[in-house]
């Protein structure tokens, strides 16, 4: 595989990364957070209503989680495509 053609997978593997991730941002943030909250709301975490848990604190820790799997995802495709910074 040439340079250029393994820089296209490279970049086609990160955009797929990218979509997995907003969508999960998309689910959390806007479905969880305001659309389904109401029906969330019928269930409790930690005491709390989920619909306002999710909106509150879910939302961030599940950025966070994702922002570090993303991390970890990216570091190893940069190792596979050989793209890396020291």
């Amino acid at each position: 595989m040439d340079r250029e053609q393994q820089l296209r997978s490279y970049w086609k593997e990160t955009l797929k990364y990218i979509f997995m991730f907003l969508s999960v941002w998309f689910t959390v943030s806007c479905l969880f957070g305001v659309l389904l909250v109401e029906q969330l709301d019928r269930f409790n975490l930690f005491g709390f209503p989920l619909g306002f848990w999710f909106a509150n604190q879910g939302s961030l820790i599940i950025f966070c989680i994702l922002i570090l799997v993303y991390v970890r995802l990216m570091n190893h495709l940069d190792q596979k495509y050989d793209v890396y910074e020291d």
